[in-house]
């Protein structure tokens, strides 16, 4: 389907379907699937700048893959959080079975050069073809080929290596903040929960929507007051303090989503719940505290 048979409706719709594909590019490219949800929300706000501007599209996922591949290139760029990786000259291109693929962490993924992390993500993860990972990252197909190649044979040997979950780093005042809010949030006492909520707080719920204010992040809670089937326990997410959230009536071996917090001495700044982002949950390091 072309962009001139969908109106604004179907665009979004149709990127609400790709929303989970697109993350799984985003979250590999930048080594976290945190950071990866910010580039997404920056591609799906770009294409739908583009699309109101009239952009022609034939190939629509193809298109929202520019858009995220050159928007995770920024990030890293950018904002100076990962060295520059130099290409390896001395691998053979090895093939890594796709399963192996998606069960390797973000951050292996990150240890790959970028053209080669870019190849191996398109092809072996969402199933593109060389000349499609060629359009996607402005190369030629014989250089997507040999990346694709290269980042196999590295990501193999990589994928062999020890692999630690990420520790928080927290300082035992922002240890015992994360404890006291997660475990008013096991008994249920909201009201001390808005107690400590910053007069400007920002909350967002991931992929539905975003709140500014202590009464209307006050409401929040309310939905969480209604609602029995959560368990919750302190943890990190890629090495980020964090609430995780467990499903009492599914696996609880492995959280259901988690949240995150921001704080300003003893108030909480900003909210970050991941409840209708399932999609994060892939591939992420995380570890229970408690």
């Amino acid at each position: 389907m072309t962009r001139q048979t969908m109106d604004r409706q179907d665009f979004e719709h149709r990127l609400a379907e790709l929303r989970p594909r697109l993350h799984r590019y985003c979250a590999r490219m930048t080594g976290s699937t945190v950071d990866g949800e910010d580039v997404l929300q920056d591609t799906l706000i770009k294409a739908l700048q583009a699309q109101a501007d009239g952009a022609a599209v034939d190939n629509l996922e193809a298109w929202l893959l520019r858009i995220a591949h050159n928007t995770s290139l920024y990030f890293l760029r950018h904002r100076s959080r990962h060295p520059m990786v130099p290409l390896f000259e001395d691998l053979e291109g090895a093939q890594l079975p796709e399963a192996d693929i998606v069960a390797v962490g973000f951050q292996t993924f990150l240890q790959l050069p970028e053209l080669q992390r870019c190849a191996v993500i398109l092809k072996d993860v969402l199933g593109h073809s060389v000349e499609e990972i060629a359009g996607i990252a402005d190369c030629s197909p014989a250089a997507a080929k040999s990346a694709l190649q290269r980042g196999r044979a590295a990501l193999r040997q990589l994928a062999e290596q020890p692999h630690d979950a990420r520790l928080p780093l927290m300082s035992d005042p922002d240890r015992k903040k994360m404890a006291t809010y997660v475990r008013l949030f096991q008994g249920g006492d909201f009201d001390a929960i808005r107690a400590m909520l910053a007069d400007d707080v920002r909350l967002e719920l991931v992929n539905r929507l975003r709140l500014e204010g202590r009464e209307s992040t006050g409401r929040y809670f309310t939905r969480y007051a209604e609602e029995t089937r959560w368990r919750f326990a302190p943890g990190a997410v890629e090495g980020r303090p964090a609430m995780l959230v467990f499903d009492s009536a599914g696996n609880m071996e492995k959280p259901a989503y988690f949240v995150l917090l921001a704080w300003h001495g003893d108030r909480i700044v900003a909210i970050r719940d991941f409840l209708f982002a399932p999609y994060t949950l892939e591939g992420v390091d995380w570890v229970r505290l408690g």
